[in-house]
């Protein structure tokens, strides 16, 4: 029968107490090296997922773009079957120009909302300069 090679676990059921805590730094160190190596990648899995899930949405909104005007004409060719044709075009253009000065002004006060809140900056600084202050006193 052939002698199987070393198992790379060892028994430390005979190990003395001094000898664990020898190994204490470099079993540490170990374990933050797999660590890091494990957050690494992780990261370069998730950087990876999101350039591909980028690249997709990219597609998409390619898409998205030309098939907007296809179906804008749809509405004005539907919209002719009642009416004169440039009567249906200037519906779907005054139509669209009322969509986007409504959702430009949602966009405007989402950007007024967004400068009244406090950046985390200041407000750390706001903490160190309180804490600042009362360390003073004492």
């Amino acid at each position: 029968m052939p002698e199987l090679p070393p198992s790379p676990v060892r028994d430390r059921a005979d190990d003395g107490l001094f000898s664990l805590i020898g190994d204490l730094p470099e079993l540490v160190r170990n374990l933050v090296v797999a660590e890091v190596n494990a957050a690494k990648k992780w990261a370069v899995r998730t950087a990876k997922d999101a350039g591909i899930g980028t690249g997709w949405l990219i597609v998409a909104l390619f898409f998205l773009f030309w098939a907007i005007p296809a179906f804008l004409g749809f509405v004005v060719a539907l919209l002719s079957l009642w009416l004169q044709v440039w009567a249906a075009a200037l519906i779907v253009f005054g139509v669209g120009l009322v969509l986007a000065a409504v959702f430009a002004l949602l966009g405007v006060l989402r950007f007024r909302h967004l400068a009244k809140s406090e950046n985390p900056v200041q407000a750390a600084k706001t903490d160190v300069g309180i804490v600042k202050e009362v360390a003073g006193e004492f």
